[in-house]
């Protein structure tokens, strides 16, 4: 199990999390809601980790959303 993973899980189970007004864009379009994506983080399956992003090390995902459907969600901590 990633460390990454697991601050990402830690900072959204404190309720310390920000959605970039993109992300905020993205889920829109796609009909999604960020509970769902909340919910469904222990779930989540790595699919590649970026450790040397520019704007912060982030993570790609492969979450469910509330129908089961696959979405890949990027989780930063900037």
């Amino acid at each position: 199990m990633s460390n990454f993973l697991n601050a990402i899980r830690h900072l959204i189970a404190i309720g310390d999390v920000r959605i970039s007004e993109h992300g905020y864009d993205e889920l829109s379009e796609d009909g999604l809601t960020v509970k769902e994506l909340l919910e469904g983080i222990d779930e989540a399956q790595i699919v590649e980790e970026y450790p040397d992003y520019p704007k912060g090390r982030c993570i790609l995902l492969l979450q469910n959303d509330k129908h089961g459907n696959p979405v890949h969600v990027l989780w930063g901590i900037p």
